[in-house]
């Protein structure tokens, strides 16, 4: 079981973190006192072997109190049950904390006990450096923009090789019923021949082999599949590297019966070759 502890500076990312580790695949809890962690992991243990809790995510909020014995006790009691977990620190610069939270108009915990936001930022910091210490992976957000924060918890805990992290769906849709909501790419394949003028293929899909190769009969269509896999080759790693979790390219036609699908279709091979998670879909198909 992989157990990851989040702890860190107000402000610095913590929550945004297990966001993303939950886009990862790992069961997250939030804000979790001290006191239940090691209950907590127990429960995990015992379940770990349907797989629900295969990869789990806390964040512990500890940030009031100015000695950390509780939590450190907890750290002791997880070895002592065996369990191997990760402490990740999430910090950011003084200035940039602030910046924040002047943005967001957020409070700071500690400005409730009279504190001006910069003694708070600062107290934090002096409070929170025996934990910094026992970290296993110190995760500085100054400077990172959200992809690139994203592509560092995906460099330190993501599953596999970077592609495994991403999923990719291709979808099939008719133009006559609209562009799908979700699509990040949409290319539109209403250029090619159209088998519903042929009588025969005309009550077929593009799944069929007498579609396929209708299509694929002619150079505009494997030039198009070509242009299109060489654009993706290019462009899959880039969404890796930005910390993209799910990618969707809509591939359409008029109805979403013919060329479409069998576009769609050709890509999700290519792409699964790649080395790629992938899935295939046919929105329009059964219409």
């Amino acid at each position: 079981m992989e157990f990851i502890i989040i702890s860190g500076q107000s402000g610095a990312g913590k929550s945004s973190a297990a966001a993303f580790l939950e886009d990862l695949g790992f069961y997250c809890v939030d804000n979790l006192p001290v006191a239940l962690i090691t209950s907590f992991a127990g429960i995990c243990m015992a379940g770990a072997g349907t797989g629900k809790y295969s990869r789990v995510a806390l964040v512990t909020d500890i940030r009031g109190g100015q000695t950390f014995d509780e939590l450190f006790q907890a750290l002791d009691e997880l070895e002592n049950m065996a369990l191997r977990y990760r402490l990740l620190f999430v910090e950011a610069a003084d200035e940039v904390i602030i910046s924040r939270y002047k943005e967001t108009r957020h409070t700071h915990p500690l400005t409730r006990q009279g504190y001006s936001l910069p003694e708070a930022v600062q107290l934090e910091r002096v409070a929170l450096e025996p934990v910094r210490r026992r970290a296993s992976h110190i995760l500085n957000s100054t400077g990172l923009n959200l992809s690139k924060f994203r592509g560092e918890l995906l460099r330190l805990f993501g599953m596999g090789s970077l592609d495994e992290t991403m999923t990719v769906s291709v979808t099939s849709f008719g133009f006559k019923f609209g562009i799908p909501m979700d699509a990040d790419l949409v290319f539109d394949v209403r250029f090619l021949p159209n088998p519903f003028y042929i009588a025969e293929l005309r009550e077929c899909t593009g799944l069929e082999e007498a579609v396929r190769s209708f299509l694929f009969g002619y150079q505009q269509t494997n030039t198009f599949l070509r242009h299109l896999e060489e654009m993706l080759s290019f462009l899959l790693p880039q969404y890796v590297e930005e910390g993209k979790s799910s990618l969707v390219i809509a591939i359409g036609c008029t109805g979403g019966h013919h060329r479409s699908v069998a576009v769609a279709h050709a890509l999700t091979e290519y792409i699964r070759q790649k080395g790629y998670r992938v899935e295939e879909l046919h929105r329009d198909m059964g219409r």
